[in-house]
């Protein structure tokens, strides 16, 4: 039957409707592989650096010139930013109350994951993903250390999940206030371990899915990844430190091999690695209580009316069916 689930770490519902995947159109058993990429037309091979804004960082192992080739890893400004380092306030409406507006201020790069015109973090050897993971950590230690209020690196890939270039890459978004959701986890956070004189939440919450054994996927010497309890879609996977630290910039493990064993899970589940999200979740400004994370979203299916009308989550498949297909694959 039919659940509604609360997601412990941002307290929001969900519904579980196991029964759905089998319904016309749902899209689960369809995946299509990614279209192959022109390496003549691809903006972010190597040797097309001209093509992109000038580079703000990279890594350069044989010490060659910025913006050319011989990079791992390049760093460069969105050609079409979000946001900008000085926006500047739009002049305010009449009603100040009813139309609060200030200036999209902060930055916006994208990571070019790998030199190579690959389309997916899971074709990248596992050493690659490792140097595209470190550079991820150096560009949010910087935008933290350079007083953004919240720093968001993300993956998209698969135009279904909102990629617009075919070559992998994450972007990155350094902004100058803590989004709703993200507030709402750090409120979460600071509040059980007020509760439990100190508790780390996720850490609590791993230990538990553990001794359950109901949605754990896998289980390395890091990390611990799992189908979260509250899943907003199907095959959701959460990748959790097994030490808990409040930020994925302050060092540690990157969790690399973990995210490169659960995208090889879902490659042999599906045949071919669905669109998907990800996202690094990293403590924002003001918490005193967190730990980091990885998420991860296949894409099977766009938001309809009923989440994009009431901000629930509607999941056709039980995290417990896809830990269990997820774990034999």
């Amino acid at each position: 039957m039919p659940e509604v689930r609360v997601d412990p770490l941002s307290g929001l519902k969900a519904i579980i409707a196991d029964a759905r995947s089998d319904r016309p159109g749902s899209g689960i058993a369809q995946a299509e592989p990614h279209p192959p990429i022109d390496p003549e037309r691809d903006a972010f091979a190597a040797g097309h650096e001209a093509q992109t804004p000038p580079e703000v960082d990279a890594l350069r192992p044989d010490g060659s010139a910025p913006d050319t080739p011989g990079w791992r890893v390049r760093v460069v400004p969105n050609l079409y930013p979000a946001l900008a380092p000085q926006a500047p306030d739009p002049p305010r409406e009449a009603r100040v109350d009813l139309f609060a507006v200030s200036g999209a201020r902060g930055a916006h790069e994208v990571v070019v994951n790998s030199p190579e015109s690959v389309p997916s973090l899971a074709d990248l050897p596992a050493e690659q993903l490792t140097l595209a993971m470190e550079m991820w950590r150096a560009r949010v230690a910087h935008h933290a250390s350079h007083g953004a209020a919240c720093v968001h690196l993300f993956v998209n890939e698969g135009r279904s999940a909102g990629a617009s270039q075919p070559h992998t890459h994450a972007q990155l978004v350094a902004l100058d206030f803590v989004p709703a959701r993200i507030a709402r986890e750090r409120e979460r956070f600071g509040a059980y371990a007020t509760a439990t004189m100190g508790g780390n939440l996720l850490q609590d919450l791993v230990q538990a899915e553990v001794r359950l054994d109901q949605r754990v996927v896998a289980i390395d010497d890091e990390a611990v990844v799992l189908a979260p309890y509250a899943s907003a879609s199907a095959y959701q996977l959460l990748l959790a430190p097994r030490a808990p630290q409040m930020r994925f910039e302050d060092g540690g493990p990157l969790l690399a091999a973990a995210l490169h064993d659960a995208l090889g899970r879902l490659r042999r589940r599906f045949g071919v690695v669905p669109p998907l999200n990800l996202w690094v979740r990293t403590a924002p400004r003001g918490a005193e209580h967190f730990c980091w994370r990885i998420d991860l979203l296949p894409r099977f299916a766009q938001p309809a009316g009923l989440e994009l009308g009431t901000g629930l989550d509607l999941n056709p498949v039980a995290p417990e069916t896809a830990a269990r297909e997820l774990r034999d694959a």
